[in-house]
């Protein structure tokens, strides 16, 4: 693309940024010193905001036409690079997340945050299931997220069971709303499919909302029990029968979060093992079928509708899992936490990390949510930030962190297939 033609695609979008930016960034309504609203002006801003929609569009246009006319052979020989850095990348990454409570320097906020990535690592790879490997487009998964941490909550207030019992319920609960929702969206694909479960994420929310003498409405639900290690709670006291007692210790509140740090990295890990597993299995391999041509996987005989509601039950048992984790961590449940946002932010992670790829999931959830809480200084500007570093990813990588691909069966040696020949937004 020639430079004049690159600056008339720069200004028509700085165009359409300033028409979007005159309204929600030029003009802010703030409380005055009398209590009434003060209408503030923020042109300045808007105007440094487009200057760099124009600098960034320009950037990315002139890009695009190197990148393009640059040759094959040399963009072989960087995926190649990549790949062979990727076999030990993932080990390493596993090695520094079974070692981080006892890195030096690492204190209870680093721990929380950890905690925080594996859960939606979890999350991510559950629903990578569904949207990754058997190309359902679901933008409702936060509600099978909502119902494994009331399940957990209500089964613990009502019945007194343990975590450890209600752990498989949430599961198995979660996975039955996972069928339910799977039955009525059986014929349909793309668009549709994901108004439909967007419309369901949000009728559960509503529920939750409004059966307040069951779920507690919007006030939530209080005192959830904490796990407990083998039946040894962890207390303060050191008394005989907590783990501090038991094992010798000095009572610490550090041992709660190491605890459940393990435990949630040993649920994300189960997620990528039976998901590994069940893609090499038959079922694994008519969820890709699935997700690459729906008419051909009929004629080849595969059941559509077993494959599809098995891919939203499994998908939606390990969100139940996940959900339940975060019921028993935070020990209060509200609808504020199981709104769209949620499911925005998973199947972000999941399509930026690349569809289907079990390890572009987790770099892209760290990614995201650690990054996001290292911009959380920028108060009101960390969304920018946040936004423009999800289009820069995008735009480099238009298929994911890992585009590539390898054959889950191949006859003979496996290659990985090249991300310029997998269907973009499809697998």
């Amino acid at each position: 693309m020639s430079l004049p033609a690159a600056l008339k695609d720069a200004a028509i979008a700085t165009a359409v940024a300033f028409g979007l930016f005159f309204m929600l960034v030029g003009l802010r309504t703030e409380a005055g010193p009398t209590g009434a609203l003060v209408l503030r002006q923020r042109w300045g801003d808007v105007a440094l905001l487009c200057a760099m929609v124009f600098v960034g569009r320009l950037i990315i246009t002139l890009w695009h036409a190197r990148r393009t006319a640059r040759e094959p052979a040399a963009t072989n020989r960087w995926e190649g690079t990549l790949r062979l850095l990727s076999r030990w990348f993932a080990p390493v990454l596993l090695g520094v997340a079974v070692a981080l409570p006892w890195i030096p320097g690492i204190g209870r906020a680093e721990l929380d945050l950890g905690i925080l990535v594996l859960t939606y690592v979890m999350l991510g790879w559950g629903l990578n299931i569904v949207v990754g490997l058997a190309g359902l487009l679901d933008l409702g998964y936060v509600a099978f997220y909502a119902v494994g941490a009331y399940s957990y909550a209500l089964l613990a207030q009502y019945f007194g069971l343990s975590f450890w019992v209600c752990l498989p319920l949430a599961g198995i609960l979660a996975a039955f709303w996972g069928v339910l929702l799977g039955f009525p969206v059986l014929r349909l694909r793309g668009d549709y499919l994901a108004i439909v479960t967007l419309a369901f994420g949000e009728i559960i929310r509503v529920v939750i909302v409004n059966w307040a003498s069951f779920t507690g409405g919007p006030n939530g639900i209080s005192g959830i029990p904490r796990p407990s290690f083998f039946g040894l709670p962890f207390s303060m006291e050191g008394g005989p029968g907590t783990f501090a007692g038991t094992f010798g210790l000095e009572p610490s509140p550090s041992h709660r979060v190491i605890f459940l740090y393990y435990l949630i990295f040993a649920l994300a890990m189960l997620t990528n093992w039976v998901t590994i597993r069940l893609r090499r299995q038959p079922l694994g391999r008519a969820w890709e079928a699935l997700r690459e041509d729906e008419i051909a996987c009929r004629a080849l005989g595969i059941n559509v509708t077993t494959t599809k509601l098995s891919a939203f039950a499994i998908g939606a048992m390990f969100g139940g899992f996940a959900g339940a984790f975060f019921a028993t961590r935070q020990a209060f449940i509200s609808p504020e936490s199981f709104t769209f946002i949620e499911s925005a932010i998973i199947l972000a992670i999941v399509v930026l990390g690349g569809l289907g790829s079990q390890i572009g999931v987790a770099v892209a959830a760290i990614v995201m949510i650690g990054g996001f809480e290292l911009f959380r200084q920028f108060e009101e500007w960390r969304m920018l930030v946040f936004g423009a570093a999800m289009v820069v990813i995008m735009v480099v990588k238009p298929r994911g962190l890992v585009g590539t691909r390898t054959p889950t069966i191949a006859l003979g040696e496996k290659r990985a297939i090249s991300k310029d020949l997998v269907a973009e937004g499809h697998g």
